[in-house]
C-alpha cells in the first residue's frame, strides 16, 4: 500500500474514531437522571463468569452440538481442482463412452 492510501485509510479511522466518541459522550454522563435505581454492582468472580465463562461455554455447546449433530462423517473428502487423477475417467463408477 502507498503513502497515499495508507494516509487515507488513518484519517478515515481517525473521524470514525472521533465520531465514535463524541456519539457515545452522553453514555459516560457520571450524573445520574431521574428515576436511575442502579442495583448492586458485580463482584470479580460474577463478572468474569457473566463476560468470559459463559460466552465461551455457549460456544463450546453449540459447537459440541454441531459436531455430534453433523450427518456428514461418511463424506469422502473432495480433491482439490488440479490435483492427482483430475480429469482420468477410471473406475467402475464411470461411464463408459461408446
Amino acid at each position: 500500500m502507498d503513502k497515499k492510501n495508507a494516509l487515507r485509510a488513518g484519517a478515515l479511522a481517525a473521524g470514525t474514531t472521533l465520531m465514535m466518541l463524541l456519539m457515545s459522550a452522553p453514555a459516560l454522563a457520571l450524573t445520574p437522571d431521574d428515576g436511575d435505581d442502579p442495583g448492586q454492582g458485580l463482584s470479580v468472580i460474577e463478572t468474569l463468569g457473566l463476560y468470559v465463562v459463559a460466552p465461551i461455554g455457549l460456544f463450546a455447546l453449540i459447537a459440541g452440538l454441531v459436531w455430534v449433530l453433523d450427518g456428514s462423517s461418511d463424506r469422502e473428502p473432495r480433491r482439490k481442482p488440479g490435483g492427482k487423477g483430475q480429469g482420468k475417467m477410471q473406475g467402475p463408477d464411470q461411464v463408459r463412452a461408446s
